[in-house]
């Protein structure tokens, strides 16, 4: 049996682990760059070479166990896709363990936060994205990535960070007040505790790693120039686990590139940092 990072079985079997690992490597939505759907074996692969120690935590967050069921891949359609995937994480909600899910492209998060809205009263969306991803519908559906959090927006408190792409037709559906944008955050950390305070428990994170700047970061399938930093991110969500309850979240949209293994890397490195934020 394939495990995570190759822990032992003792760390990675059902019954003993507090926290699900579940790939869902569907790409097809995708407009410009494709490959989202390769992304969990890279990550796979570079996590086998990553050490599981983490310095900064004193942890080895691993020993809570780690399970990964079978794929999620079977999918007809974009609104089969979403159908799947919200049914069986209803399902994964009964299972009271930390529910993570690695894409695929950003249409897996609707059915995903759809399920966690009818579960938790009062949820929060924190959306870490280069793109508003507001649209209803994009390309003849509502279950396009570009509509990734639109349903969220209408049944959840959405704080959107690092956003510096959107179509004008976006601006109906954005909450202003709590959107940080790209080329605002830069030049200071006053926007952390801000968006922290709006942020309600429990929490949900959804993240595209083109939140990232691509100079870290260039396997996405629509690269952003001016994304964050590393350390901008790991500080911030290092403040959001510290603060508030995150209940689950996801890690979208990793397209490997052909020779190159940072991208990779740094994707398994940011998903068991937050782990390790999250059990410390």
């Amino acid at each position: 049996m394939k495990t995570f990072a190759g822990i032992a079985d003792q760390y990675a079997n059902f019954k003993d682990a507090a926290i699900i690992l579940q790939s869902i490597p569907y790409d097809g939505t995708s407009t410009w760059g494709k490959g989202a759907h390769k992304g969990f074996a890279a990550f796979l692969e570079a996590a086998e070479n990553m050490e599981l120690y983490d310095i900064e935590t004193n942890s080895e967050v691993y020993k809570k166990g780690i399970y990964m069921p079978a794929d999620w891949s079977r999918f007809s359609s974009s609104e089969d896709m979403f159908k799947q995937v919200y049914k069986q994480t209803k399902e994964l909600l009964e299972l009271n363990k930390l529910l993570t899910f690695f894409g695929g492209e950003h249409s897996i998060s609707i059915g995903i936060i759809k399920a966690f809205y009818e579960h938790y009263d009062n949820l929060t969306v924190l959306q870490l994205d280069a793109h508003a991803d507001l649209r209803p519908e994009y390309d003849g559906t509502k279950y396009n990535h570009a509509c990734a959090v639109h349903d969220a927006s209408q049944h959840c408190n959405l704080v959107q960070v690092g956003i510096r792409s959107m179509d004008v037709s976006e601006k109906e559906w954005m909450n202003y007040n709590k959107v940080y944008f790209a080329n605002n955050i830069h030049s200071s950390n006053d926007w952390m505790e801000k968006s922290i305070h709006q942020l309600s428990n429990p929490v949900y994170i959804t993240l595209d790693l083109d939140v990232l700047d691509p100079s870290i970061m260039p396997a996405t399938g629509t690269p952003e120039p001016g994304g964050l930093s590393w350390y901008q991110l790991i500080n911030y969500l290092k403040l959001v686990f510290e603060k508030h309850e995150v209940v689950g979240f996801d890690i979208v949209e990793l397209a490997p590139i052909e020779g190159l293994h940072s991208p990779q890397f740094l994707a398994a490195k940011l998903y068991y940092k937050m782990l390790s934020y999250k059990f410390v």
